[in-house]
């Protein structure tokens, strides 16, 4: 097992062998192991409270996810001892590189496909709280969603117009000669699923979080 990430909350191994923490998972199965780590400026009993909620609160959010039909890791397994979570690991190009060595109506498609799986996760009530093309990955023609650290339960109109606006600036900042078109697309697919109304309501929803923005911006400024 070796570590590939660590991050501010969690580190984060892939191990070939089915193993993690000295426990056999599946034999020869390449599983991707979260685990969250213990802060020691936190309170101890705090402190393994918060690691629990979160960990629990995504093995349920990834379940939930997969009821509703969202391309995303299986669980496998979780260790509420040592606070942990085993997944499948999702093997193939992550979309932020592959995005830009296809030719544009390739593109399109997947963006299509960004946006169907990002509203089949809003019907199951989720938002991911990280929407980045670094945290999707193009597996056997299918995009998965990975990475859910961030992801919680919220069905509001605000929660999933945060969501879909935090993709449109990831976009923005990685995709810039072509993220409107890229950023269409998604709302085309996110209409398939969950319908025109629906998607008009997160358009405005997104518009009104960036008119706020921008409100604030010139607030600094005068």
């Amino acid at each position: 097992m070796r570590m590939i990430k660590q991050g501010a909350e969690a580190k984060i191994y892939i191990s070939e062998f089915g193993e993690y923490f000295g426990a056999e998972l599946i034999p020869g199965e390449t599983v991707i192991v979260k685990h969250r780590i213990p802060k020691r400026y936190r309170i101890r009993e705090i402190d393994e409270k918060l690691r629990k909620e979160r960990t629990v609160r995504e093995a349920r959010v990834l379940h939930r996810a997969k009821e509703f039909g969202v391309n995303c890791p299986h669980v496998y397994e979780v260790n509420l001892r040592d606070m942990v979570i085993a997944m499948e690991f999702i093997g193939g190009e992550r979309l932020k590189e592959h995005l830009e060595e296809v030719p544009m109506e390739e593109r399109l498609l997947l963006c299509r496909e960004i946006g169907r799986q990002i509203g089949k996760l809003h019907e199951a009530g989720i938002v991911h709280g990280d929407l980045t093309t670094s945290n999707m990955i193009l597996r056997e023609g299918k995009v998965y969603l990975i990475d859910f650290g961030l992801a919680d339960f919220d069905p509001t109109l605000e929660a999933q117009g945060v969501d879909l606006h935090l993709l449109k600036r990831a976009m923005e900042s990685t995709h810039y000669t072509w993220f409107e078109r890229g950023f269409e697309a998604v709302l085309e697919g996110y209409a398939e699923v969950r319908g025109e109304e629906k998607a008009e309501e997160i358009k405005a929803k997104i518009e009104e979080i960036e008119s706020r923005g921008r409100y604030r911006e010139r607030s600094w400024v005068d």
